[in-house]
């Protein structure tokens, strides 16, 4: 891939200005440095490397454009020079791509949908959960049993010494809800309010910090309150006081319907999902192993940045699971071959379908940016990245799981497992590759 001098150019000045910035030079205002200048004191490579990194996830978005080309996995960047003033760079990207599926029947399938039912306890354990909200704390003069909410001060130690987080005063805790260590429910349990108690507990070895994990500590206790929780009672009185329902059967229709609009909607995405599969079973596709393990590697790094989104370490989880890293991606490589079975199925149904996708749609998929942002203008914005295709590419698989799941016939879940079970001929010829298969472009 080629980038002309004059574009070069031109990134390597918007690094410049970046790193003008935080830069202080002599006869000059912070921030207000002269990009050559920047150029001069940092270094002419310096910069371009910085406008490299910059410009590069861009530049690669609309390589993959121009090739019409999905990737899989992480790109393989080679760069084997950096360009003097006013020549082009140039580098290349080695990427793995979608591999291509010749398809199978992918209309009127017979698929296994279950029933939204609600269950009588769902409903009960969503009231239940509605009184807790309700529930009156009253300070009991008796010892604190399961149940109970204690207030209390402590103040830790380990080997002696203090640890951030060690000190607590008016802390309220639920006996038995494991809020805190085992230790402190069963020091508690049976304690009134005045108590003063000592206890000493282990760090659980997968404990947050990791700095206090399987260590010793012991805590001074004081116990300044014992509370009874009391829910209220079950009725007409409570209803009219949670909700804006008059009565306890009327509230409770609308938990009813509530969670069955929910259960409508997850068995819905079941057998969405339940179709494409089943249109990707019927389809010829060639997975070689590294590129499944390179879509695996993709899905633990999505999981790394969400546990550490939620503050969470990915080496606490692995030390949870028991596994290292390579078996954490391993275990994910038969997620990762049916992500890539479903993507080239989607993928060869929209070409042979003329799946296209509108500006309009992809404004109405759109949310509202930060400050406003309007979708249309989000769009633009988007374009203007090379990142649209990306979004269209999206919508068209989407369309296409939607034209699969739309002409698929629901069967009872129970015949759909029992089929799978059977061995049928036609089985075994789709499992060999025999018979009835297509790619867009051949003759049915």
């Amino acid at each position: 891939m080629g980038i002309e001098a004059d574009a070069v150019q031109h990134r390597l000045e918007q690094a410049a200005h970046q790193l003008a910035r935080d830069m202080r030079m002599p006869g000059f205002r912070k921030g207000k440095v002269p990009p050559q200048l920047v150029i001069q004191r940092v270094g002419r490579d310096a910069v371009l490397e910085q406008a490299l990194r910059d410009s590069l996830p861009e530049w690669y978005e609309r390589a993959l454009l121009d090739a019409g080309i999905s990737p899989v996995g992480d790109p393989q960047l080679d760069v084997p020079s950096l360009p003097d003033a006013g020549e082009d760079l140039s580098f290349s990207i080695e990427v793995a791509v979608r591999p291509k599926a010749r398809l199978g029947e992918y209309t009127g399938l017979e698929v296994g949908r279950g029933e939204a039912e609600v269950p009588d306890d769902a409903v009960k354990t969503e009231l239940d959960r509605l009184r807790e909200g309700f529930a009156s704390l009253d300070p009991v003069d008796r010892a604190a049993a399961e149940g109970d909410l204690v207030v209390i001060d402590f103040s830790g130690t380990v080997d002696g010494e203090p640890f951030e987080g060690s000190d607590a005063t008016d802390l309220m805790v639920e006996l038995g809800s494991e809020s805190l260590l085992p230790e402190f429910d069963r020091a508690l349990t049976g304690a009134t309010a005045r108590d003063e108690l000592t206890v000493d507990v282990r760090f659980p070895d997968d404990h947050q910090p990791q700095s206090l994990a399987g260590r010793q500590g012991s805590f001074a206790v004081r116990v300044k309150e014992v509370r009874e929780k009391r829910l209220p009672g079950l009725d007409d009185e409570f209803a009219a006081e949670a909700s804006e329902f008059e009565t306890l059967d009327q509230l409770r229709d609308e938990i009813r319907r509530r969670i069955g609009a929910a259960l409508e909607s997850r068995v819905e995405a079941e057998f969405r999902e339940a179709a494409v599969d089943a249109a990707a079973d019927a389809a010829r596709i060639e997975l070689p192993k590294e590129l499944v393990h390179a879509r695996a590697h993709e899905m633990w790094e999505r999981l790394e940045r969400s546990l550490a989104s939620r503050g969470a370490n990915a080496q606490t989880y692995l030390q949870m699971q028991g596994k290292t890293r390579e078996e954490a991606v391993t275990d994910l490589e038969s997620d990762a071959e049916r992500a890539l079975r479903r993507e080239a199925t989607l993928a060869a149904v929209a070409e042979a379908e003329g799946i296209e996708v509108s500006e309009e749609e992809m404004v109405e998929a759109l949310q509202p940016g930060e400050e406003g942002e309007t979708p249309a203008r989000l769009l633009e914005r988007l374009r203007a990245n090379g990142r649209d295709s990306l979004l269209s590419e999206e919508l068209r698989l989407r369309k296409a799981a939607e034209l699969i799941a739309g002409s698929a016939k629901p069967i009872p879940q129970e015949q759909a497992v029992a089929r799978e079970k059977l061995w049928t001929p036609e089985k075994e010829k789709a499992e060999s590759g025999e018979g009835g298969l297509w790619t867009p472009g051949e003759d049915r």
